[in-house]
């Protein structure tokens, strides 16, 4: 699989390191259920067949966060951008 860094270009997926879904806001620490909210944001994740949208970090490149768009049943990309402008 090759994605194509804003930055670097086109590159192995080797390079980069996949975090997670880029969808959920993260509980708040302080809120009374803090703990049992935090477990549901971390282990209770959709995991649907289509495109979904991930956080990827080119951890052997540029250092950049990016948002990439993939298909879960074709691996396929569909785009990336920068995660933050």
């Amino acid at each position: 699989m090759r994605l194509t860094c804003p930055y670097c270009g086109v590159r192995d997926a080797e390079e980069f390191a996949i975090r997670g879904a880029a969808a959920g806001v993260r509980p708040d620490p302080n809120g009374s259920r803090a703990l049992a909210d935090f477990h549901d944001y971390v282990h209770l994740r959709e995991n649907p067949a289509g495109p979904v949208v991930e956080f990827w970090y080119h951890a052997a490149g540029c250092r950049s966060w990016l948002r990439v768009q993939r298909d879960t049943r074709t691996h396929g990309i569909l785009r990336v951008d920068m995660a933050a402008p």
